[in-house]
């Protein structure tokens, strides 16, 4: 875990994160499990809060777990189950346990999970919560205006998709996030990457890279099944009608090979990409498949022949 997000921003270099989603009961094993596939092979792993609004270990646990075995965790913070007292508490627990980045976002309504019933609470929207962030840690306060004596140090992270509508303004929301404190970004997925490379460019000429490293989001499509369900059930993801053809232009069965090796070309058109810093991969319980990625895309050469040597 040596260095981890925050060092490997600081190189330059092209990052790579992931994500690991905790289980649905008390195993810190399931997690531990999922961390071994993924060390040395990404910068960091974010650990999901909740996610998809459905009762899962929380995120500050899964984070310390992930932190036990060796990858850099991403502390996600949704304000969906929390108002702004539970939020700064959570926030500053995460500091005393060393979680060095956190990633703040609004949340799914409870609608859309296992608790439809549940009451929301949305104290606080996801801007509001980076601002939050930012001020615990930069000026030592809640926002009660009390001091901390011991300030936080994590790295302030958030999301965007790039092409929800309306898309013209996407941009510039991202900047409201910038200015309230976000320093690195991990985006919706890309597939359309000719559409997101115009986004980042008016990312550039809004300031915002220099501000905030943008991780764009990559993952494959395994299925007819899930090329269904990003087009028509996941607003602003937009698959390009060329990849789609692609998709449906080869056997059943090969579809999950087509859609990896659509991926890996996407990761590698993105590295060309002025104001990209990186690739947050998304294969949602195949983490056995990131060290394959990684090292076709040829985007961690040093670690994928380490990992190479001790095998």
């Amino acid at each position: 875990m040596s260095g981890g997000l925050r060092a490997a921003l600081a190189s330059d270099r092209f990052v790579v994160t992931a994500e690991i989603g905790p289980p649905r009961d008390a195993d810190p094993d399931a997690i531990a499990r999922k961390a071994a596939a993924l060390r040395g092979w990404v910068d960091a792993a974010n650990v999901t809060d909740n996610q998809g609004a459905s009762v899962r270990m929380s995120s500050l646990a899964g984070s310390v777990l992930v932190q036990r075995a060796g990858v850099d965790p991403v502390m996600q913070l949704t304000c969906r189950d929390r108002n702004r007292i539970a939020l700064q508490s959570d926030l500053i627990g995460a500091a005393a346990l060393g979680i060095r980045n956190v990633l703040l976002l609004t949340g799914d309504h409870p609608t859309l999970g296992d608790h439809p019933d549940a009451k929301p609470v949305f104290d606080l929207d996801g801007v509001q919560l980076v601002w939050t962030a930012r001020t615990l840690r930069d000026d030592g306060t809640l926002l009660s205006g009390k001091p901390l004596a011991t300030r936080p140090s994590w790295l302030i992270g958030t999301v965007e998709n790039p092409f929800a509508p309306p898309a013209a303004l996407r941009a510039r929301r991202l900047a409201k996030k910038v200015a309230a404190g976000a320093e690195f970004v991990q985006t919706q997925y890309v597939f359309d990457v000719a559409a997101f490379a115009g986004w980042v460019a008016r990312l550039r000429e809004e300031g915002v890279t220099e501000r905030c490293a943008v991780i764009a989001g990559v993952g494959p499509i395994r299925s007819l099944r899930m090329l269904a369900f990003l087009t028509g059930s996941v607003p602003g993801v937009h698959v390009p009608a060329e990849l789609e053809r692609r998709l449906r232009g080869v056997p059943e069965h090969r579809v999950a090979e087509e859609g990896l090796n659509a991926c890996v070309e996407t990761i590698q058109a993105l590295v060309e990409i002025p104001g990209v810093r990186g690739v947050h991969l998304m294969v949602f319980g195949h983490d056995d498949e990131v060290p394959d990625i990684v090292r076709r895309a040829g985007i961690r050469p040093a670690v994928a022949a380490l990992q190479e040597g001790r095998q």
